[in-house]
């Protein structure tokens, strides 16, 4: 009886502590929720923390707009390059980029079993290989196509494929400076034992075998790139990601072992989450293709579905001529937007002392036939007058990547040109009160 009644008050003990063990987790819960709506803490997907302004409202593309549009007391954020801009040319297709997907298909894991990326969709592939022959900016015969969800898994991928097991120390990655912010995030995020960042290419000893990144054009600056050196114990990944004809003319097909793609800046279907490698080594391909499937078993087969119909339209309405006439063709719509883009920050710009833009290389492209300077995704402005751009801009509502994450100065930033048209408006009206001395 007696270790019946013990064990009635031990249960009972347990069941208190339980209780205030919940109550507890519910509390802190509750705080940690307080704080983030409160706008104590704000956390974007890499780690950076983001402003608010003194209505609580956050610092993103997700802010409320008022009634009539106007956004002039709300931050605008060019820290990300969210392709929203390629919104309304999508929105004036209707429906010839529409997929019906039924529910009896994408049940299997595998897509093409013969293939060295067996989840893969063929009908993916064989857009992918039509687009980069018909823009001629690829080269894509005796290539292995390896699909990612986004650049920054194949970029993962290749680290995983290109890095020995059995090597007496981290493999070493390097890039020019300015690079791009997110390479030593992504490398280092796991603290792998395979590789380790280095920083810039000019800074390292280069004895010993490291793989350099070539981004061409380059995010942030839109500089057309190679590689900085060519030694015997180096490995090059070419990330082409912007080389396409509304960003800088197609001089060339592009004929690296390595070359990255994203479908994001190709077409601004970023939330499709698709990428792809054009990789020359079946080794290199087939341990790419092992990485993900080991982080991921495979690709979403619904999004390269509907991303190999979005490269088709694109195709048929340069190749159909009936289909040319009936409206603006993709690439034609996007060269045009950011050419006028750019025109409107140059001539901003110009007109005072408070910043600068490099000056980028201009050239014939061999897919539309006409001649332009380099145009990119991203401006990579300098303020002249001022030691820290990203906190000077910040004051005036306008949150950009401040030159540090880049391997560069505080006196740059790297502000996103493929926004929304109002942000982008509002960005220009802003600069030019700057410039001009007035408060915007």
């Amino acid at each position: 009886m007696a270790n019946s009644k013990s064990g009635v008050k031990n249960q009972t003990a347990l069941l208190a502590a339980g209780h205030w063990l919940i109550l507890s987790v519910a509390i802190n819960v509750g705080l940690l929720l307080k704080l983030i709506h409160d706008g104590n803490l704000r956390i974007d997907w890499y780690g950076q923390q983001n402003v608010q302004d003194n209505g609580g409202r956050h610092s993103s593309y997700a802010a409320e707009r008022k009634p009539d549009g106007q956004i002039q007391n709300e931050y605008i954020n060019l820290d990300h390059g969210d392709p929203t801009m390629y919104q309304s040319y999508w929105k004036q297709m209707g429906d010839r980029t529409d997929v019906v997907i039924s529910g009896w298909q994408s049940v299997s894991y595998f897509s093409d079993t013969k293939t060295v990326c067996w989840f893969l969709e063929p009908g993916f592939a064989n857009a992918v290989t039509r687009l980069h022959k018909l823009v001629g900016n690829a080269e894509t015969g005796n290539r292995h196509i390896v699909v990612g969800t986004g650049s920054t898994q194949l970029f993962q991928a290749v680290l995983y494929a290109l890095c020995p097991y059995d090597a007496p120390e981290p493999m070493s990655i390097v890039s020019a400076a300015p690079f791009y912010s997110s390479y030593p995030l992504i490398t280092d995020c796991l603290k792998s034992g395979l590789y380790k960042w280095r920083g810039e290419v000019d800074d390292f000893n280069k004895e010993a075998p490291y793989i350099e990144l070539v981004t061409s054009p380059n995010n942030p600056d839109g500089s057309i790139r190679g590689a900085v050196f060519n030694g015997s114990g180096q490995i090059l990944v070419h990330d082409v990601a912007y080389y396409w004809p509304q960003y800088t003319p197609i001089s060339s097909r592009a004929d690296h072992d390595i070359m990255l793609f994203t479908l994001s800046k190709s077409t601004g279907h970023a939330g499709m989450r698709l990428g792809w490698a054009l990789v020359k080594d079946e080794a290199i391909a087939k341990k790419m293709v092992k990485f993900v499937e080991i982080s991921s078993i495979g690709v979403s087969k619904d999004s390269q579905v509907r991303a190999a119909k979005i490269l088709d339209v694109i195709s048929d309405s340069y190749e159909d001529s009936k289909a040319s006439n009936e409206s603006k063709r993709f690439f034609d719509y996007a060269q045009e937007e950011m050419a006028k883009r750019w025109s409107q920050l140059r001539e901003v710009v110009n007109k005072g002392q408070a910043f600068s833009l490099p000056v980028l290389p201009a050239g014939e492209c061999n897919f539309s036939h006409h001649t332009f300077a380099t145009q990119p995704a991203f401006a990579w402005l300098k303020c002249e007058q001022v030691d820290d751009c990203e906190s000077f801009l910040k004051t005036h509502k306008i949150l950009t990547r401040g030159g540090v994450h880049f391997g560069s100065t505080k006196k740059y930033v790297r502000a996103s040109l493929i926004g929304r048209e109002e942000d982008y408006n509002e960005f220009i009206r802003r600069l030019s009160l700057i410039n001009s001395g007035e408060s915007p």
